[in-house]
């Protein structure tokens, strides 16, 4: 747990959050309400990660990890949707932006919970919450994210036109309606409610992985790099997790629950979470760079700024790790 909570906290958050610092005012045409207010989500996000990790050794540094998140995580969603007030029309990506931030506040106040029950210091059934607490921060807010961002990135690196929006929304509202199912489920301990957030969710994830390959059909660049390695890999893990957490549904065999999750966290997230990396970083440090540069001096092109040989070893070992460890 400790593990995972590093892992989700220190990369996928800490990602997710850089990332939103600099696609926000591109994806809403609004500039942040207060984008120095992530000078100060960072290291508090940091700090908690770590109170966290090393809380499931030691109980009584739990609750302290998490406020400590609990503050980052407010001090974020406030700011996003101070961002988005400014906004006049919400669009798909807009409004999959606003949902999972809603998830992610009473993700983040479920996991307080548990955390203080933990620790002891409060009565709670942590059994109960962990459902509601997993789906609203895992489907509620990273992968809503990741869809919602995804309309938005991977037609922009692709160069994709002429694919349908329609599986997309259909994919997200499935997702909303899963996450508040399995939320209902935790409250009311219902069975019946939770299977079918299970069905909800899966079969949305199904339209979406459609989508995405519609998107990837209609591409215009054609070119195979490290970016489109990623996504392909990470894609099919989506898949390869969907189809072993249905079987376990059907046979309730726990191996089959974590290597799901395992495809899901390493094999989907990471290598989407690389993958993008492998595009912005680059832009980035060639726009604070070179950009000044353009026209007084020769400057690299932006294919330059990728190191070939190192990151396709990267991509390689990960992704024999990923197969490895699942099989």
């Amino acid at each position: 747990l400790g593990f995972v909570h590093l892992f989700l906290l220190g990369f996928v958050m800490m990602i997710i959050f850089g990332a939103m610092a600099q696609l926000v005012p591109v994806i809403l045409e609004v500039g942040h309400f207060g984008v120095e207010l992530f000078y100060a989500i960072w290291p508090l996000l940091a700090i908690g990660a770590l109170l966290m990790a090393f809380g499931f050794s030691y109980p009584m540094l739990l609750p302290f990890g998490g406020v400590v998140v609990l503050i980052a995580m407010m001090i974020f969603v406030m700011e996003i949707f101070l961002t988005i007030k400014k906004v006049k029309k919400l669009n798909l990506v807009m409004g999959s932006m606003l949902i999972a931030n809603i998830f992610l506040f009473f993700g983040v106040i479920f996991g307080l919970f548990m955390a203080l029950g933990y620790a002891g210091m409060v009565s709670v059934d942590i059994d109960t919450l962990l459902r509601a607490h997993v789906f609203l921060v895992i489907m509620g807010y990273v992968m809503l994210t990741i869809m919602g961002l995804s309309v938005v990135l991977l037609p922009m690196f692709g160069l994709s036109h002429g694919f349908s929006m329609k599986p997309l929304e259909r994919a997200i509202t499935l997702v909303c309606l899963a996450v508040l199912s399995v939320v209902f489920s935790s409250l009311f301990e219902s069975t019946l409610l939770e299977y079918f957030g299970y069905l909800l969710a899966a079969v949305g994830l199904f339209i979406y992985f459609y989508f995405i390959k519609t998107v990837y059909e209609t591409r215009a660049r054609k070119e195979i790099d490290i970016y489109a390695k990623s996504l392909i890999f990470s894609y099919f893990s989506l898949l390869a997790s969907l189809v072993l957490g249905l079987t376990y549904l059907l046979v309730n065999y726990e191996p089959l629950l974590l290597t799901s999750a395992w495809m899901l966290f390493f094999g989907f997230f990471s290598f989407v979470i690389t993958g993008h990396i492998y595009k912005i970083i680059p832009f980035l440090v060639w726009f604070e760079r070179f950009s000044p540069l353009v026209g007084k001096q020769k400057v690299p092109m932006l294919a330059d700024m990728v190191p070939i040989k190192s990151s396709s070893a990267q991509f390689y070992f990960s992704a024999v790790g990923v197969v490895v460890i699942a099989a």
